[in-house]
């Protein structure tokens, strides 16, 4: 057999270490990236999401707008006048055909307001509708009132849903089976037909809306709910809380409504969306609401009709409802993987 052979060892000169910089054991000891709560991670962990982070701001100005829109609008959103109807969108300072008042008429290009004597100093930014009524003000009005029947069916997300399904888990046995059946008896029922039935006993409007919602769109959040109530009240700190005599709602809404709210908050973000869409379609088929109020399925069903020649009555409001569905469920995703601690940086 062979030997092998080591190179000895070399002594490295004591110079060449470099002493820590720490002058006490605490001070080498102690933890360099700070404490962070639940909430402040996830914070964290969305900002890294930029899609999620460019919704949000997008969200943000939207709501902002219509909400100042109530107080500060270009022009009387309800406000008819026949003899500027069909105007073409007009910017000051902005000479481009389609933008500047003018438009194709039988194949001549034609200054719409110097047809209808609208004086110099009025603009329509967006045109007008068949009513002459500003579509710029419409649009404000139909997107706070699309954001408002959302927000309430988010909030009968929260109370509903979150309730029913903790009862419907905390409980189990028979209580939770028959509170099942019940649900799927509701879930069965189609939302058309529901709606149609509000609107035999109610005037269709905002109120026979969100009474449909309120009858068949918790049912999702009730679920999942029921379903992370049932995994967690078998949870050690949950039994030790029923041990030492706490009652069952007191150990739900201080310790698994905490554990759970990350679930509820992504449901209720995807649940918004769906209810935009939802009275959108009621009002594009006219089971909505009533002119003169605007909505952003009014806003279609009025532009659809005259797409082929007045485009712009009908692109405004598709992509206006584009963006604010798809700013939500960007938004829910990245809530969605900020809130999951498994998720990988």
């Amino acid at each position: 057999m062979e030997t092998i052979k080591y190179s000895s060892i070399v002594d490295i000169p004591a110079d060449e270490f470099q002493p820590l910089q720490k002058n006490t054991e605490k001070e080498r000891e102690e933890i360099a990236a700070p404490s962070l709560n639940f909430l402040q991670d996830s914070w964290r962990r969305l900002k890294k999401n930029k899609a999620a982070v460019i919704s949000m701001g997008l969200l943000v100005v939207i709501i902002a707008v219509s909400i100042l829109t109530i107080f500060i609008s270009p022009q009387d959103p309800t406000k008819q006048n026949v003899d500027y109807s069909n105007l073409p969108p007009r910017i000051p300072g902005l000479n481009i055909n389609g933008l500047n008042g003018k438009t194709m008429v039988a194949g001549e290009l034609v200054n719409k307001y110097a047809q209808a004597d609208v004086p110099s100093n009025v603009n329509y930014l967006l045109g007008t509708d068949s009513l002459g009524r500003d579509v710029l003000s419409r649009l404000f009005m139909g997107t706070r009132i699309s954001l408002l029947i959302a927000f309430i069916a988010a909030l009968f997300d929260i109370t509903i849903g979150v309730a029913y399904g903790l009862i419907s888990g905390l409980l189990g046995g028979k209580v939770d089976n028959a509170m099942q059946r019940f649900l799927e008896i509701l879930s069965g029922i189609p939302n058309l037909v529901v709606m149609i039935l509000m609107l035999v006993v109610f005037e269709p409007g905002i109120f026979s809306i969100v009474a449909a919602m309120a009858i068949t769109n918790w049912i999702p959040m009730a679920r999942i709910v029921r379903a992370q109530t049932l995994k967690l009240k078998d949870q050690e700190y949950v039994l030790a809380g029923m041990t030492l005599g706490e009652s069952k709602w007191k150990i739900a809404f201080k310790h698994i409504v905490p554990n759970i709210s990350s679930v509820i908050i992504i449901q209720m973000m995807f649940s918004i969306p769906t209810a935009i869409f939802f009275e959108a379609f009621l009002s594009f088929i006219g089971l909505g609401l009533m002119p003169p109020n605007a909505s952003l399925g009014t806003l279609l069903n009025d532009g659809y009709k005259t797409f082929l020649y007045l485009p712009y009555l009908l692109w405004i409001p598709a992509v206006t409802i584009s963006v604010i569905m798809i700013c939500f469920n960007l938004l829910a995703d990245g809530l969605r993987d900020a809130f999951d601690p498994k998720m990988k940086e």
